[in-house]
């Protein structure tokens, strides 16, 4: 166990004996030297080092360090400016205290500015030590005393922190009697973090800590266990963390427990667990439907090894000409109501990732002892039931005779539409009236469960050993045609898949207007993560929209298939027919896993475009940016800006073919073909290209060092790297994605009509400009091992988005020298 930490609050002292941190040698590790413009160049290892590749990552983790501490220089020093524009007007006060006419008292000055000035040496002598160091950086420089040495004087800001209420009171007091410290506050600490601002005051210092506390983790992550620095950063990291958590107990208010009415709840006719909303928040419910009411029941926690969940039952509708104390069968409540809020793509995508680490994690785990699976298994199951609880978004309302409602959300519109025909179906039957005690409720639901009439919870938990996994990988689906309408319509169709529990929409078809035969062909390109089951819809399109932006569209016909893996396995593509209701529409679909999709495949044909170097075809342009790439950027500027779903949406399979070879072929009539395609066909030829390049447009050298930097947890260092990773790429490459770049954030910028925010943006782009090629992929070649596989895919497509969406967000990306200037800015491309 590390020794005992022993300091004093005020005079942050360190009492320990300091270890010797003399400079560290490896002579078994190559030599890395930063290339002028940011491309780390590897020199050859010596003849006496390790086996290359475990060498090669300990010299990347060595040089992250670097890039670690520069964030965290740049970050103290303007902090340490906050404390000094802080510290400014201190000293006139005080001396003004003893005159005749004083603005504060001694004390009131010494309350607001208590521990100010000791935050300020403390992180002025960090800041003159650790710049010297970086500056004459090495792979065996030792910064771990220093860190040691500020965690050790973490009792000064614990001073701050007790005093933190009385100091904001005293300001507030002080502003109203003194008008003149109400100016100079005003004044003198615009920018900084005090004077009745509870974020500003306490957050900064405390923020200060937490920053530490995420680059120390940076720091241990990429220090070797055997360099001096690495038990001293853990005993930091320890101090720090320990600080944290007390700090966090004091200042966080604890959560109000939110309560819903207890009811009651017969032959079952469908169950499914939704999200119900209750007073504004998500609750997991499991809905039954029985022939004369429906209930729904909350979930208790399972314990232990069951695999069933128990349930506690929360309100229930009865049927028609029921006692007044109980509820009727309900009504499908279609009228307009509020919007419900949408939980940010974003915070869905972080789910995700977690867990794909938790299931690698397992997967990892399984030969190992039970006790750490259980623990894994454990910590999946809570984060699988968040993503269940934060995902949906389409809203299913129902209501009781008295007009009482209750709003459900779910995320298939195909679910939905199967709720509101059983319910209908049976609203014209007539039951006897009858009443229900809780008991017997209770015992309804608990027989269902007990005789597994009933669904699980989707969760991975519930998984039977020899269940199906799932497609991982990719399904191209091409919609063809429908028959069987009875009159003529403006019909669409979407497609949804099943996904990490539940279904999600993942494509739709251009709207074919006033005939009985739509002819889409339609091809869409869709990711599978597991998926058993397709579904498709047909729409009769509606002109109006409600007022809360939900889809009144007719749904005409909806049909599903299952994904059967021995059938999809060739390369060849499978013809097919959906049946529903009297309308039958063609499809044809081909499965590419993986393992094969990540496959980027060079042109045999070296004098086109697709499937070419950049660099060569830029050289052979005698352009900075390929000719295709600024002919489709400038037709979707002219006329897709407002295109709803512009680069989500698939354009058709043949314009984009088409447009392809006119490229390939150099066809000097290919600005007429585009101007009268759909605007989609070019937005997915642009992505073809870029898909298609032998090599991703970020580089596979540089690629591992991208992924790296977007998980530095420090802001500044992140910043930091990521810049001169993307000013390392070749200029080409470079000119190429800031040109993109540029276009993307103007397409965002119509995010209101066109609903394509950065996130979206990144979420298309970021595999197509990232993906490795086959040689540098993740992903092993044998597939035998499903939750590994495709969990690791999962966790690179997340970083691949966090890459783009990261560039998105930057404001500015500024440039190293003018030469380079010159070149972002020329009107020659």
């Amino acid at each position: 166990p590390p020794p005992a930490y022993v300091y004093d609050g005020d005079r942050g002292e360190d009492h320990r004996m300091q270890p010797d941190v003399a400079s560290y040698t490896d002579d078994s590790l190559s030599s890395l030297r930063l290339h002028t413009k940011g491309r780390i160049i590897r020199e050859p290892p010596s003849s006496g080092s390790l086996e290359s590749t475990k060498s090669l990552d300990v010299e990347k983790g060595l040089e992250m360090r670097k890039w670690v501490l520069s964030g965290i220089l740049a970050s103290e020093e303007a902090y340490l400016s906050h404390l000094e524009a802080l510290l400014l007007p201190m000293k006139p006060l005080k001396a003004a205290a003893t005159t005749s006419q004083p603005m504060l008292t001694l004390q009131q000055i010494e309350t607001i500015f208590f521990k100010v000035p000791e935050l300020h040496e403390i992180h002025k002598d960090f800041y003159d030590g650790l710049l010297p160091r970086v500056q004459q950086w090495s792979h065996h420089q030792c910064v771990g005393d220093l860190f040691q040495k500020l965690a050790s004087q973490l009792g000064v800001y614990r001073a701050f922190v007790d005093n933190y209420k009385v100091a904001v009171e005293t300001a507030e007091k002080c502003c109203q009697a003194n008008s003149q410290f109400a100016e100079i506050s005003e004044v003198s600490f615009k920018g900084t973090y005090i004077i009745l601002s509870k974020q500003t005051l306490l957050y900064k210092p405390v923020d200060r800590v937490t920053r530490s506390t995420l680059v120390l983790h940076d720091l241990l992550k990429h220090t070797p266990s055997s360099h001096p620095d690495h038990p001293l950063l853990q005993d930091a990291l320890r101090i720090s963390q320990n600080f944290l958590s007390s700090i966090n107990e004091e200042i966080t208010p604890r959560r109000q427990s939110m309560t819903v009415k207890k009811g009651e709840n017969r032959q079952l006719l469908r169950d499914q667990f939704m999200v119900e909303l209750v007073e504004g928040a998500r609750k997991l419910r499991h809905v039954f439907l029985f022939t004369d009411l429906l209930l729904c029941a909350k979930l208790k926690k399972q314990t232990g090894g069951q695999k069933h969940s128990s349930f506690q039952s929360c309100f229930f509708f009865l049927s028609h000409n029921c006692d007044p104390w109980f509820l009727s069968l309900p009504t499908i409540d279609e009228s307009e109501s509020s919007p419900v809020s949408q939980i940010p793509e974003e915070e869905i995508d972080a789910m995700k990732v977690k867990i794909s680490q938790i299931k690698n994690e397992i997967q990892r785990e399984k030969v190992d002892k039970w006790i750490k699976y259980s623990s894994e298994r454990k910590k999946l199951c809570e984060q699988e039931s968040l993503l269940l609880l934060i995902s949906p978004c389409m809203a299913f309302r129902v209501s009781n005779r008295n007009g009482k409602g209750y709003t459900f959300l779910i995320s298939s519109d195909y679910e939905r539409e199967e709720w509101r025909e059983i319910i209908r179906e049976q609203q014209k039957k007539c039951f006897k009236s009858f009443s229900l005690t809780s008991l017997e409720l209770q015992m309804l639901t608990n027989s269902c469960v007990k005789l597994q009439t009933v669904h699980n919870v989707p969760l991975t938990i519930n998984k039977e050993d020899d269940e199906s996994m799932g497609l991982y990988g990719f399904l191209n689906v091409i919609v063809h045609s429908a028959t069987g309408l009875k009159q003529s319509l403006n019909l669409y169709c979407t497609l949804e898949v099943d996904s990490f529990g539940y279904f999600v929409n993942k494509a739709k078809t251009r709207v074919y207007r006033d005939t009985t035969e739509p002819n889409w062909n339609e091809e869409f390109e869709i990711e599978l993560e597991g998926s058993q089951t397709l579904r498709l819809l047909c729409y009769s399109k509606v002109k109006q929209c409600r007022d809360d932006g939900e889809n009144m569209d007719r749904i005409m016909a909806k049909g599903q298939i299952q994904l059967d893996p021995p059938s999809l396995q060739g390369k060849d593509w499978q013809r097919t027919v959906i049946s529903m209701n009297g309308i039958e529409v063609k499809l044809s679909m081909r499965f590419t896993s993986r393992e094969f999709s990540l496959k980027r495949m060079p042109s045999r044909k070296q004098s086109g475009v697709f499937g070419v170097k950049i660099g060569a075809v830029t050289k052979r342009e005698h352009s900075k940016v390929p000719l295709i790439v600024r002919q489709c950027v400038e037709e979707i500027e002219r006329r897709g800006m407002e295109e709803l779903g512009i680069y989500r949406v698939s354009g058709v399979a043949t314009d984009i073919q088409a447009l392809k070879a006119a490229f390939d072929a150099n066809n000097k009539d290919v600005s007429v073909m585009m101007s009268e395609m759909d605007v989609n066909a070019i937005a997915g030829t642009l992505k073809l290209y870029f898909r298609e390049l032998p090599e991703p447009l970020f580089t596979d050298e540089l690629y591992a060092n991208f992924t790296e930097g977007i998980a530095l947890s420090d802001s500044v260092a992140k910043e930091s790297c990521m810049l001169n990773l993307l000013l390392s790429l070749p200029e080409p490459n470079l000119l190429t994605f800031l040109f993109l770049l540029d276009h993307l954030k103007r397409v965002a910028e119509n995010e209101s009509v066109n609903k394509m925010s950065f996130h979206n943006l990144a979420t298309v782009f970021g595999p197509t400009l990232l993906r490795p090629s086959e040689k540098d992929s993740k992903i092993p070649a044998n597939p035998t091992q499903p939750i590994s596989m495709s969990d690791s895919w999962s966790l690179e497509v997340m970083s691949q988005v966090q890459i783009l969406l990261y560039f998105l967000q930057l404001e500015a990306i500024p440039t190293p020298d003018s030469k380079r200037q010159s070149m972002l800015f020329s009107t020659e491309v």
